[in-house]
Order: structure tokens, then C-alpha cells, then sequence
């Protein structure tokens, strides 16, 4: 082997593992002995322990069941809480879809040259007139319809047991039919029992005066939020990295012109139904023409479901009068929504987002049951924020993915 060649590594092993001698030197001037030494061998290093959450430890249960017992009991108290507050989460809800609502019309204002604050307190103010002349005009009548409605149960009763539909029926069930008109007269025509299903005079008193405690704090509130949202909006995009706000100021947007034109579209769509309710009950001399536009703008409200809903009502009331003039609204109010549903509902809302069919029903029907009526007229433009939320965000990751 030449000499300018290098060890391989396995010789470097091979001679740091084999043991050499050292001289040591002998007392007394004697010759040095060689002696063997032999390297140490290494230590075992024993690998780390892994490291375990406070939450996998078995070795301390005592600990483990205290925190999980507290964490149980906040859990308990904040459920409580929320519980309680339940009152209020709902005016702040109401607030803020209102707010949503009377958006678009204080941006109307504000392109025709008018400041923030003039626009909202323009909107406040005819809402608030609106508001009041609605309720001078139908509140007494109202009233006074619903007192006229049960004196005259008696009366509606002897002109239904006179119609071809009575001697029908009659004909058909017998004795049970004419047991279960009378025991319907007879609950009508006691004014008492009306009150039982309201839980008594002192009971709707104080839903009466809790209504228009919550409507003033809704309205207060309204204002506050219609006031302050482009601040609210600024506010809970800082809450985001910088690198995404420009995409969650977009998102908002969208939201917030869904949200805004929903809410004025499913007003002007009830207006539009109670329009023609009264129209309908006075033209084919129906009783209670106001009373019934009222309850259709109430009922109306509810997305999809709440034309046929007020349908069902108008006719079955109608035919306790005349079951001709009843056929024939149900007839006109039927082919109303038909243009409703393909005519109106697309124009009006142009500017909220399309929510599929079953999803709107499937919405209304898990809000009606978790908030009632306020569940019901929110869940379609909560369906439609969660649809945006979906289509621009998660959407967009997933198609990014290989």
C-alpha cells in the first residue's frame, strides 16, 4: 500500500477499540514496564421522558377529578348564566337585525349627500312615525274587532249550521258533529277562557307592559348599533391578521348587504300580503278586514312557510261566514303566491343572498324551535352568512389542497 493512501475508517475504529501500551517508569532508575490500558467503555444514555399534559397524568387523580369537577361547574354556572340572560341576548338580536335592516336606507341617504348621523336619525324618526301611526290605526280597531269577534260567535255559529257544508258534515259524523260545534261555541262565546289561554287579566297585563318595555330597549339599541356600525365593523376587523382583512372586510360586506336586504324585502312582502288581505275580506264582505291584515303581516313574516300558514288561517276563518266568498279567497290568495313565489320574492330580493329551498326550511324549522318566532325570520339570513362564510373561505382552502 503507498504511503500517501488513508487509513479507511473501519482501521480507525478498529484501533480506537483495541487497548495499547504505555511505558511506566520503574523506581529505583529500572528499566520501564509496558503496561495495557484499556479505554472506558461509554455509558448508556437512557432516552428523555416524554413530557405529559396535566390532563393524562393518572398519577395524581386527586388533582385530575378536582379540575374536571371545576371545569364541569363553570361550565354549569355559564350555562346559567347565558340562561338568564336569555332576555337580553334576544333585544341585542332584534337590535342588530333591525340595525342590519335600516342599513340600506341610511346608505340611500348618504348617497344623496347626507353625513352619517342625519341619515340615522332620518331613518329613526320615520320609523318611529310609521311605527305609531300603525299602531293608532289598527290598535283601537283591532281591539275592537277581537271584542266584536266574540259576541258574534254565536251569530257565526247559526249561520254555519244553515250552510250545505253543515248539513254535509252532519250527514257524515252525526251526533259527534253537533257535540263539537256546541262545545266550540261554547268555549268562544266565554270571554274568560280567552283570558285562561293568556294566563289570566294579570298575566297579559304584564306581557303587555314587558312587550313595550322590550320594544322601547330593542329600539334604543337599534339606534346605538345603526349609529356606531361601520365603527362596530372597523372594530371586529382588527380582530383578524392584517394579511386577511381586506378578504374578512369583503365577507362582511356580503353579510351585512344579505342580512339588510333580507329584512326589507320580507317587510315590503308582508305589506304586500296584508295589502291584499284587506283588500279581499272588504271586497267579498268578509268580517274583521283589519283585523286579518294584521295577523297576515305578522304571519307573513315567517320566510316560506308563512303565506301558507296565513292561507290556511284566512280561509278556515272565511268559511265560518260564507263558504262561497271563503273558496273564492282562497282561490285569488292562492294564485298570489304562486306570483309571489316567481315574481315578487326574486325582484325584492335581488340583493340577499339564494338560500336552496331546503335549506330555508330546514333553518326556519331548527330556529322556530330553539328561539320561536325570532328563530324563524333570523335562521334565513343566518343560513345565508354561514353559506358566504363557506363559499369564500372554506371552499378556497379545500380547492388548494393536491
Amino acid at each position: 500500500m503507498s504511503n500517501d493512501e488513508s487509513p479507511s475508517p473501519a482501521s480507525h475504529d478498529d484501533a480506537a477499540a483495541e487497548p495499547h501500551l504505555e511505558q511506566t517508569p520503574a523506581p529505583g532508575g529500572e528499566a520501564p514496564t509496558l503496561t495495557e490500558t484499556v479505554p472506558a467503555a461509554a455509558e448508556p444514555v437512557d432516552p428523555p421522558t416524554p413530557s405529559r399534559s396535566i390532563w393524562t397524568r393518572i398519577d395524581r387523580p386527586f388533582v385530575f377529578g378536582f379540575l374536571l369537577t371545576l371545569g364541569g361547574l363553570g361550565a354549569i354556572v355559564i350555562g346559567l348564566a347565558i340562561s338568564s340572560l336569555s332576555t337580553v341576548l334576544i333585544y341585542i338580536a332584534l337590535a342588530l337585525f333591525g340595525a342590519l335592516g335600516l342599513d340600506p336606507a341610511v346608505r340611500f341617504l348618504e348617497r344623496r349627500g347626507l353625513s352619517r348621523a342625519i341619515a340615522v336619525v332620518i331613518t329613526i324618526l320615520a320609523l318611529i312615525v310609521v311605527f305609531a301611526l300603525v299602531l293608532w290605526m289598527v290598535i283601537p280597531i283591532v281591539i275592537d274587532q277581537i271584542t266584536s269577534f266574540v259576541k258574534s260567535v254565536p251569530g257565526m255559529i247559526q249561520d254555519f249550521t244553515r250552510t250545505d257544508l253543515y248539513a254535509t258534515l252532519n250527514a257524515q259524523f252525526g251526533d259527534q258533529f253537533q257535540d263539537l260545534v256546541g262545545e266550540v261555541q261554547k268555549f268562544l262565546s266565554d270571554f274568560g277562557n280567552l283570558a285562561t289561554i293568556g294566563g289570566g287579566a294579570l298575566a297579559v297585563g304584564a306581557s303587555i307592559a314587558t312587550g313595550i318595555s322590550g320594544a322601547i330597549v330593542v329600539l334604543v339599541l337599534t339606534l346605538y348599533f345603526l349609529a356606531t356600525l361601520p365603527a362596530m365593523k372597523q372594530g371586529l376587523l382588527r380582530l383578524a391578521p392584517a394579511r386577511d382583512r381586506a378578504r374578512a372586510a369583503d365577507i362582511s360586506e356580503q353579510i351585512t348587504d344579505s342580512v339588510g336586504g333580507y329584512v326589507m324585502g320580507m317587510v315590503i312582502l308582508a305589506f304586500c300580503n296584508a295589502t291584499l288581505a284587506l283588500i279581499l275580506y272588504t271586497v267579498l264582505g268578509l268580517p274583521f278586514p283589519p283585523l286579518m291584515a294584521t295577523i297576515a303581516f305578522c304571519v307573513t313574516l315567517i320566510p316560506l312557510v308563512g303565506s301558507v300558514l296565513f292561507w290556511i288561517i284566512g280561509t278556515g276563518l272565511a268559511l265560518f261566514t260564507d263558504p262561497i266568498a271563503a273558496l273564492i279567497f282562497a282561490a285569488i290568495y292562492l294564485v298570489y303566491m304562486q306570483v309571489e313565489a316567481y315574481v315578487l320574492t326574486p325582484r325584492v330580493m335581488n340583493r340577499a343572498v339564494a338560500v336552496p329551498g331546503s335549506l330555508v326550511v330546514i333553518g326556519a324549522l331548527a330556529g322556530g324551535t330553539l328561539l320561536g318566532l325570532l328563530g324563524a325570520l333570523v335562521a334565513v339570513p343566518v343560513t345565508a352568512s354561514i353559506l358566504i362564510i363557506i363559499k369564500q373561505v372554506v371552499v378556497p382552502k379545500q380547492d388548494a389542497r393536491l
